[in-house]
C-alpha cells in the first residue's frame, strides 16, 4: 500500500507545504465550479474564478505556460459568462442552453487557430520549446479556450471540448508530478460525460432551443 502511495503521491514530499495547500484548494474549487457547470449554476463562475486564480501562480512556477493562459482566459471568461449567464431578456428570461450555430462554429475555429500560435510564441519567447510537454500543452490550451468560450455562450458542444482536453490533461500533469491536478481531470471527465447528458436532455425538452 504504502509503494501505491509513494507511485501516486510521494513526488510532492519534495513541495512546500504551501504549495501543497494550494493545490488541494484549487482543486476543490475547480471541482464545485464543473459541479455548478453540470447543474447549469452560475455558481460555476465564482467557484471558477478562485481555482484559476491559484492556479495562475503554481503553473508559472510549474513552467506549463499553456495552462497558465488557459487559467488566465478562465478567469476573464468568467467575468463574461457570469455577465452573460445573469442577463436576462425583455421577458426576464435567462439566454437558453442552444447547439451551436455554423457561425459560431466559425468562430471556434478561430479561437483554436489563434490559441495554437499565440501559446507557441510564448513557449518561444521564454525558450521553452523544447519538451513533448509544450507540445501537448499548446493543443490542450486552444482545445480549453474554444471550451470555455462555447460554455460562456451556453452551447452543449462545450462538453465535448471538455471531455476531449481533460482526458489529454490526466496523464500530463500525472508525467509532471502534479497527482491532486491530474485525479482533479479525471474527475472533470466524469462530470462532463453527465453534463453533455443533461444538457443534452434539456435541449431535448425545449425544440426551441435545438432550433437557435
Amino acid at each position: 500500500m504504502s509503494q501505491v502511495f509513494d507511485f501516486f503521491f510521494g513526488v510532492y514530499k519534495s513541495y512546500p507545504l504551501q504549495d501543497i495547500v494550494l493545490e488541494a484548494t484549487a482543486v476543490l474549487f475547480g471541482f464545485l465550479s464543473v459541479w455548478y457547470a453540470k447543474q447549469n449554476k452560475v455558481a460555476v463562475y465564482p467557484t471558477g474564478m478562485i481555482s484559476t486564480s491559484i492556479y495562475v501562480y503554481l503553473l508559472f512556477q510549474w513552467m506549463l505556460l499553456g495552462d497558465m493562459l488557459i487559467n488566465m482566459y478562465y478567469f476573464s471568461m468568467s467575468v463574461y459568462g457570469w455577465y452573460y449567464w445573469t442577463r436576462k431578456d425583455e421577458q426576464q428570461a435567462v439566454p437558453p442552453i442552444t447547439i451551436a450555430t455554423p457561425k459560431e462554429w466559425r468562430v471556434v475555429v478561430a479561437i483554436i487557430a489563434g490559441s495554437l500560435l499565440f501559446v507557441y510564441g510564448v513557449y518561444r519567447f521564454f525558450d521553452r520549446w523544447d519538451t513533448a510537454t509544450a507540445y501537448i500543452d499548446t493543443i490542450t490550451t486552444a482545445i480549453f479556450f474554444a471550451g470555455m468560450w462555447l460554455m460562456a455562450r451556453r452551447k452543449i458542444e462545450n462538453w465535448i471540448f471538455w471531455i476531449i482536453g481533460d482526458l489529454i490533461s490526466i496523464p500530463l500533469y500525472f508525467y509532471k508530478g502534479f497527482t491532486l491536478t491530474s485525479l482533479q481531470y479525471l474527475l472533470f471527465t466524469g462530470i462532463a460525460i453527465l453534463g453533455y447528458r443533461s444538457w443534452k436532455r434539456h435541449i431535448n425538452s425545449s425544440p426551441l432551443a435545438a432550433e437557435e
